[in-house]
């Protein structure tokens, strides 16, 4: 195969992958989480209760040993 020869499949092959990228449609974009401003869960409420009666808890076993 002659030099000349080379570079014109290599060009071939390079326009003809430039061809098929182009042809590939873009993915459409992931579904996006939850709008902003909702209020909060009340499952924060819970834990705040949790940790609140937990820590009482810790602080009463201390105080008695």
């Amino acid at each position: 195969m002659t030099e000349q020869n080379k570079r014109i499949l290599a060009s071939t092959l390079f326009m003809l992958i430039s061809f098929v990228s182009m042809a590939q449609t873009t993915p459409p974009p992931p579904p996006s989480g939850p709008p902003p401003g909702l209020p909060i869960d009340g499952g924060v409420l819970l834990g705040m209760v949790f940790a609140l009666f937990y820590g009482i808890r810790k602080l009463m076993i201390k105080n008695n040993h």
